[in-house]
């Protein structure tokens, strides 16, 4: 039921760390570093076990009967992992002397049927691609049925294993791979994903302010029985930002251990405000821009047609985007120094080898390190962008944002630093952050076709001329123009506007809008947009007589420096619990002084 006032329930993520535990069995405080440890232990089985199926499953019957999606009944498979795996009879091994709980193994099967479906699309498309290759030129013929279009992504990533394999072959042509012939196993992630198992295994309970955490947990790297299995009770703090938002469950979260310890990935499920994208008449478009991560514009429907003011609003990032290009660029450089220096010691003496081997091993390290530092930025960055956009929307009283589809956007004619640069940034992670942000605020987000968007005139579907440069947009028959990011932003809510009531839903996924229709976009004054801000001069008496500047001398202007990070626009909140979150980076003191002394017991 949709209408003013209702609401629908959504789920969000959501990190934190516990700051206490326990003995389930006897009460008695255990210390949170042996709570790692045995968090490592119960990691350490899963992967083994994980990785053991998989490379015991890694053979084209597999991707056959997962592509059939049925059992050896007939019967169609479930959607729960751990099930289909059990009536496939897909059961992971353990070492011998070493006792698992079953809910355990159910964890496994579960993680390992959800990335081999991931797989099963790969398979099929690899096959597809392969039967079309030709070994000789190194080209892949353009499909001849609907159903074998792939990303063009997609397609030179494939075109480069399939020429690898043809150049170790001696280009013999190989006919149909399979994804087992092209590439070897994936590598399994050690991560207990508790929502697979039940209450034998774990269960969560919370409270106002605390999420109490109860898990069995081995006490020995390799138990031999039952004994050597034991509940622990684990306590955390609910993040702050959480504070009085209609939280109505808490799911099982999954367990990984970073440099910090034991962290809590959970999942909850709020109560939202419902959005109806049928009723949508104002939309806003967010178009992706290479200076900056992206640019908005409004276009509402009323009775006379599609109209739009033509002035949009392009995000500031405050030089985080400068700042990502020389992490990456510095990333790049420490991976080909590791590469040359692995030649290296390939063929070095063994002394030689020894010393170089270190040196990879500082390089790989640092390499580590800027990837993270980027992991933040790009997550920062993305939360940041989608709260300016969602407040610009909510400002223009618009119930649609439109942004362009990802697996037809392509970044090319640009060279190759400035294409790899944009290649990398965190577009999917800035619309998974958006959609998250908008449904909070009642907004639709829905994915539109990008082609032509930047290109064509919003009023007569013509192509815009480029009196300025590149940045710059005009159109001589409609006499509209100005920044082309923003005249593809009116673009996008077009077309957003147009196919909404045609968009289609799939599960997990935000509603897509997959033909991009046109209709003539009129320039309107109306004030249908929130208006910019603009810097506001100050006043200067004309009277007061003026201070000659001294000769020779450079006068120094104290002038605060901007905001360039988007960290200094957060407010600090007082400490309670250590509690972290994807929405806000809060540093919780009085968790940290209960965890030390946790530790100490």
């Amino acid at each position: 039921m949709t209408g003013p006032g209702s609401t629908a329930p959504r789920q969000f993520a959501v990190t934190t760390r516990a700051y206490m535990a326990v003995d389930d069995a006897t009460g008695e405080p255990i210390g949170l570093d042996d709570v790692d440890t045995r968090v490592g232990w119960l990691l350490d089985l899963i992967a083994a076990a994980g990785a053991e199926l998989v490379s015991r499953l890694w053979q084209p019957a597999t991707f056959d009967v997962l592509a059939a999606g049925l059992d050896r009944q007939d019967r169609r498979l479930p959607a729960q992992g751990h099930v289909a795996a059990a009536r496939l009879g897909w059961t992971p091994l353990y070492p011998d002397g070493v006792y698992v709980p079953s809910r355990v193994t159910r964890v496994v099967t579960a993680q390992v049927m959800a990335t081999l479906r991931t797989l099963s699309y790969r398979d099929t498309a690899i096959a597809a691609l392969s039967a079309r290759f030709d070994p000789a030129t190194g080209v892949v013929a353009p499909p001849t049925e609907p159903g074998d279009s792939v990303p063009a992504g997609f397609v030179r990533g494939v075109r480069r294993q399939l020429i690898a394999r043809a150049r170790r072959d001696g280009g013999v042509p190989a006919g149909r791979l399979r994804i087992t012939e092209v590439q070897g196993p994936p590598q399994t992630s050690a991560m207990a994903r508790l929502s697979a198992a039940d209450r034998q295994l774990a269960q969560i309970t919370s409270t106002e302010r605390e999420l109490v955490l109860t898990v069995k947990l081995p006490t020995s790297p390799t138990p031999a029985g039952r004994a050597q299995w034991s509940r622990v009770r684990l306590t955390a703090a609910i993040p702050e930002h959480l504070d009085g938002r209609p939280v109505t469950d808490w799911h099982l979260p999954s367990l990984v251990l970073d440099r910090r310890g034991l962290l809590w990935r959970c999942a909850a499920t709020e109560l939202a405000p419902a959005a109806d994208l049928t009723a949508g008449r104002v939309a806003v478009g967010v178009d992706w821009s290479p200076t900056s991560l992206g640019a908005a514009a409004t276009a509402a429907q009323g009775a006379e047609g599609l109209s739009s003011d033509y002035r949009g609003w392009t995000y500031d990032d405050r030089g985080l985007g400068i700042k990502l290009a020389r992490l990456q660029a510095e990333g790049q450089l420490l991976h080909a120094k590791a590469a040359r220096l692995t030649r290296l010691a390939a063929a070095a003496p063994p002394e030689v080898r020894a010393q170089l081997e270190a040196k990879i091993a500082v390089l790989d390290a640092h390499r580590t390190a800027v990837g993270v530092k980027r992991g933040k930025i790009n997550r920062e960055l993305a939360f940041h962008f989608s709260r300016q956009v969602t407040e610009y929307a909510t400002a223009a009283g618009a119930q649609v944002i439109a942004v362009e589809d990802l697996t037809t956007l392509e970044t090319r004619g640009h060279g190759r630093v400035n294409n790899n640069r944009a290649a990398q940034s965190a577009r999917r992670q800035a619309v998974a952050a958006l959609a998250h942000t908008a449904a909070g605020a009642g907004i639709t987000v829905v994915s539109v076709p990008a082609r032509g968007s930047s290109a064509l005139c919003p009023g007569c579907d013509e192509p815009l001329s480029r009196p300025g440069g590149y940045h710059d947009a005009w159109c001589p028959r409609c006499r509209v123009g100005g920044n082309r990011d923003h005249m593809a932003g009116v673009n996008l809510a077009k077309r957003a506007l147009l196919g909404r009531n045609k968009a289609t839903r799939r599960r997990g996924q935000m509603p897509a809008v997959r033909v991009a229709e046109h209709a003539p976009v009129r320039r309107c004054r109306d004030k249908n947009g929130p208006t910019p801000s603009r810097p506001r001069h100050r006043r200067v008496r004309r009277s007061l007589p003026t201070v000659p500047q001294r000769m020779g001398v450079n006068p120094k202007h104290h002038v605060p420096a901007p905001q360039a990070s988007v960290w200094d626009t957060v407010k600090s909140r007082p400490p309670r619990g250590g509690a972290g979150s994807r929405d806000t980076r809060t540093f919780q003191a009085s968790a940290i002084l209960v965890a030390d002394s946790m530790r100490s017991t």
